[in-house]
């Protein structure tokens, strides 16, 4: 296989949005709410278990009045914000108002660090030549934060969930991302984090590889390999890391 375009999922795979714990105390900054660190990584807490932090870690228990906006989040923005703002309210915070700037934060492009190797392989993409797509299953424009980590000029191509109205692992997500790109779908990589949703493109004849949704810093390499498929160095294409997790 000739790779000539690699889709990559946005969350977990290029960039990871920040701490928990981050998260909040930002919030609670602009709310000018001051809270003790003990009682605020015991919020955080609450919120990573509920699931609050789009990015972040899936709820440990979904809420059944919140399953079905669950499984239809990232179809409009509507649904994103209604889908997180309620997961934040399952944590009980004492502050009614920190709920919507805490759904507000998310989306700053200061919230979310790309991972060591991104910058690397999206410019040695460039530079051999190689379109690249975002596929994001998301609620909300993710384009300022590649111009605010300078990685727009690497991107040719976006397709998001909530402007295209169909969420991985969807077929038709993928395919509009390849004729966006101008290439036939068996000419195309994917690179996600969500062994269900990304492995969607599969359906269409892409090859898919896989990353682990980690922590920036606790995974440094992770998209080299794509560099090492182009330059003949990685053997089967299809295949890739073992990775879980869920992308946004």
């Amino acid at each position: 296989m000739a790779i000539k375009g690699v889709l990559f999922d946005f969350s977990g795979t290029l960039l990871r949005v920040e701490p928990v714990e981050s998260w909040l105390r930002t919030a609670l900054d602009r709310c000018g709410i001051t809270v003790p660190p003990e009682e605020r990584a015991r919020w955080a807490e609450r919120l990573a278990e509920a699931g609050a932090l789009p990015g972040g870690s899936s709820p440990r228990t979904m809420p059944p009045h919140l399953a079905p906006l669950w499984e239809a989040r990232d179809r409009s923005a509507d649904l994103h914000r209604r889908t997180y703002v309620g997961l934040a309210r399952e944590a009980g915070l004492p502050w009614p108002e920190l709920y919507d700037p805490l759904y507000e934060r998310h989306m700053e492009p200061d919230a979310w660090h790309p991972y060591p190797d991104t910058v690397e392989v999206l410019r040695g993409l460039r530079e051999r030549g190689v379109g690249v797509a975002v596929v994001s299953n998301i609620g909300w424009d993710l384009r300022p934060v590649f111009r605010r980590h300078g990685l727009d000029g690497y991107v040719d191509a976006y397709l998001l969930s909530y402007e295209y109205g169909a969420q991985k692992p969807d077929p038709r997500i993928f395919a509009a991302a390849c004729a966006a790109l101008g290439l036939d779908p068996a000419d195309v990589l994917m690179v996600g984090d969500d062994t269900r949703a990304d492995a969607g493109a599969a359906a269409i004849g892409c090859a898919v590889r896989f990353v682990e949704h980690l922590p920036v810093e606790r995974r440094p390499a992770a998209l080299r390999p794509v560099l090492d498929l182009l330059d003949g160095e990685g053997g089967d294409s299809a295949g890739g890391d073992s990775g879980g997790g869920r992308g946004d």
